[in-house]
């Protein structure tokens, strides 16, 4: 990223530690983004959305439902990310904002990159094929995807609001259109 992103996003970090959890950490929130993506990656790809209720928000979940059951089963199988799979992580953008109500939200999007050794088409754009392992017989090659996605973590920080981060915006290029 560029080093303006880079101490933007430092100073946002710095005034959600000052006005809204001293404790936040974003090598903690890091952590437990990789462990919500990984879950909910693996739910979408088993169809499994009623259990997805209390992950993302509910305008989230409608257009998943519509989604999901228009994708083929390769671009499915694409969908899950094992957290060992994941390869990558980094911060896309952080938002600190106030509605007209006068709550208070902080939002951040993670940005993923994994592996995946779904049988997707070759002429899949937008991703990359970067590994091709060979277990055993030299005749029987695993391919693996290097695939991205983008999810948007929100949570509000208004007094007596709960202290979830919820999932607002889900994309997967190329996969989930």
């Amino acid at each position: 990223t560029s080093p303006f992103l880079w101490l933007r996003t430092r100073f946002y970090y710095l005034l959600i530690r000052l006005y809204f959890d001293q404790e936040f950490s974003i090598e903690e929130f890091t952590r437990g983004a990789k462990q919500a993506f990984s879950v909910v990656s693996k739910l979408l790809s088993q169809r499994k959305l009623d259990l997805l209720e209390e992950l993302v928000s509910a305008e989230v979940l409608q257009v998943l439902k519509e989604k999901i059951s228009l994708l083929p089963d390769s671009h499915r199988d694409a969908l899950a990310a094992d957290i060992d799979a994941i390869m990558y992580t980094t911060e896309g953008d952080v938002r600190i904002y106030y509605d007209d109500d006068g709550r208070k939200f902080v939002s951040i999007l993670m940005c993923f990159w994994y592996l995946n050794g779904a049988n997707l088409p070759d002429e899949v754009p937008g991703e990359a094929k970067v590994f091709q392992i060979v277990f055993g017989d030299e005749n029987k090659k695993e391919k693996k995807h290097l695939l991205t996605a983008n999810y948007e973590f929100q949570r509000e920080f208004t007094e007596g609001a709960k202290p979830d981060w919820t999932i607002t915006r889900i994309e997967h290029p190329k996969l989930l259109e």
